[in-house]
């Protein structure tokens, strides 16, 4: 049961929880994808949540996704165990430790390759993290390719008042701190966990679509809290009050991500990794990357 310490006359209701779908992606990697699916296409500015895992791998076992183009977006990875090796047509190159975050701007375009790291891949492990894809409007889809890196060390980390509930913020703000990423449009990333029967109130822009993604344990949110949700499953939010409400179930932690922004309201032309306004736009961009206008990665 939940408590009433929090009112819930300014909270924003649960419009629909979904559950993830699993697919395969890449060389042959397992992810959990609440959108886009049959039943959710996209949630303004985002256009996918992908779940790497969680899956233990064998050594020699672990997938990633080679040498692949995009165009017109943004993506956010973010690991929470394992370690991936990343390359691209510029030359830029970086590696992804457990708690780092890369958001890459793909703009004009950029063919890049998401590997498992050498040394995970030699020894297996635990592999688990999230890559977010974001729209970028019109006049930044062909703007020049650009990386944010954050390493774990440097993500804001806040507690509550009352100790029982973390916040990172990777985009946004929460408990004070701000994120160091900046981003194209305002958005907000946060990952938050909360002890058995701990509750949390997070203050939200009132023009933000808004969901949560359930990584671990299970929780009530929303207005009335008896909404409840479980790890693999989204919560979809109203535009209907000044902050999200969530509550942990009594007998074990609760791991979520936050993330809200301002939807864009443009009109998305989409085909596989390029995502652009017209269709006029996607066969340009399939035709620059099949003349090699993206570039190639060169070997290492």
């Amino acid at each position: 049961m939940t408590n009433n310490k929090i009112e819930g006359s300014n909270l924003r209701s649960v419009t629909a929880v979904i559950p993830a779908t699993q697919t395969v992606e890449g060389a042959g990697f397992v992810v959990n994808r609440p959108f886009p699916s049959r039943v959710l296409r996209q949630f303004d500015p985002f256009l996918l949540l992908d779940e790497m895992g969680p899956m233990d791998v064998k050594p020699g076992e672990a997938k990633g996704a080679p040498d692949h183009p995009h165009r017109g977006f943004e993506t956010v990875t973010y690991m929470l165990s394992g370690a991936f090796e990343h390359r691209d047509s510029s030359g830029h190159s970086g590696k992804l430790n457990p708690g780092d975050v890369q958001w890459m701007t793909a703009g004009s375009g950029v063919v890049h390759s998401e590997m498992p790291a050498k040394e995970f891949e030699a020894k297996g492990g635990r592999m688990h993290g999230f890559q977010l894809w974001v729209n970028l409007p019109k006049k930044n889809k062909m703007s020049s390719p650009h990386y944010q890196e954050i390493p774990k060390s440097k993500i804001p980390t806040a507690r509550s008042a009352d100790g029982r509930v973390t916040v990172r913020t990777i985009a946004g703000e929460s408990l004070g701190t701000s994120a160091l990423i900046e981003t194209k449009t305002p958005i907000m990333y946060l990952h938050v966990t909360l002890e058995p029967g701990a509750e949390f109130a997070q203050p939200v822009r009132s023009d933000y679509n808004l969901f949560v993604y359930v990584v671990e344990g299970s929780g009530y949110f929303g207005r009335d809290k008896t909404k409840v949700a479980k790890n693999h499953q989204m919560v979809m939010f109203a535009k209907d009050g000044a902050s999200a409400f969530m509550h942990a179930d009594e007998k074990s932690p609760l791991e979520i991500l936050l993330i809200g922004g301002v939807p864009i309201n443009e009109p998305i032309a989409r085909y596989g990794p390029f995502v652009m306004n017209t269709e006029q736009e996607i066969g340009q961009a399939i035709e620059d990357y099949q003349s090699g206008k993206m570039g190639t990665i060169q070997p290492a």
